[in-house]
């Protein structure tokens, strides 16, 4: 059997530590004993890349915000999807992330952080959004295990009805905001709507055969019933 490799630890501003393993060719990120990410699970985050991007294909100079670089599978997804003069930010919190993605998972990276579309910001990206007004054509989020955050407490400012009409005024009008959950979160739902969206729920597998855990995406579009 092959031991697991622990390659680097990071700590998580107001939150625990990330550990970065890797085992034989995959690569894990636990916080504690909680794997928040596997290089052998794509598929949700692939699809919260492609599905947002068929929902702005009018654009023609689209702008989008990834909150999260994780192992970058949303990033690849997107600029796969999108047009040479689409424009991405990516918003990511944790340093070593960025470094663990430069270093011992370059491959993986596929060199997608150094492609001219893509801009990014070391910081949180609640920060980003409340600087932005009607920027973004779709902003994604794939930030903590979803909106009830595991990772860091903060991270509840985001998902909180405060932060989602901060979302919808960083969209340009027909944008989506899009987010990634590992579970179901019907009061989240909730707050999207009471936030002024229109929501949609889609359930997608966590690899991308098909197979794998059951994770949820929300597709929510500012309303024009409600402002």
């Amino acid at each position: 059997m092959i031991p697991r490799e622990l390659l680097g630890t990071a700590q998580i501003p107001g939150g625990g530590e990330l550990r970065l393993f890797r085992h034989d060719r995959a690569f894990m990120i636990l916080l504690d004993r909680n794997e928040l990410m596997s290089s052998r699970m794509a598929g949700s985050e692939e699809a919260l890349a492609s599905m947002s991007c068929a929902r702005i294909v009018g654009a023609a100079e689209p702008q989008l915000l990834i909150g999260g670089y994780g192992m970058g599978f949303t990033l690849r997804a997107a600029l796969a999807a999108l047009p040479a003069s689409a424009g991405i930010t990516v918003a990511e919190l944790v340093p070593e992330i960025i470094a663990w993605a430069r270093g011992p998972m370059q491959e993986l990276a596929a060199g997608c952080l150094d492609d001219p579309r893509v801009r990014l910001v070391q910081g949180d990206v609640a920060e980003v959004i409340r600087s932005s007004r009607g920027a973004y054509d779709a902003i994604l989020l794939d930030v903590d295990n979803g909106p009830d955050g595991l990772v860091r407490r903060a991270n509840d400012l985001l998902y909180n009805e405060q932060g989602l009409r901060a979302a919808k005024g960083a969209l340009k009008p027909g944008g989506v905001l899009a987010v990634w959950s590992a579970a179901k979160d019907d009061a989240f739902a909730r707050r999207l709507k009471r936030a002024g969206f229109a929501v949609e729920e889609i359930e997608v597998r966590a690899r991308a055969n098909g197979k794998g855990a059951k994770h949820i995406i929300w597709f929510a579009c500012p309303s024009p019933q409600i402002q």
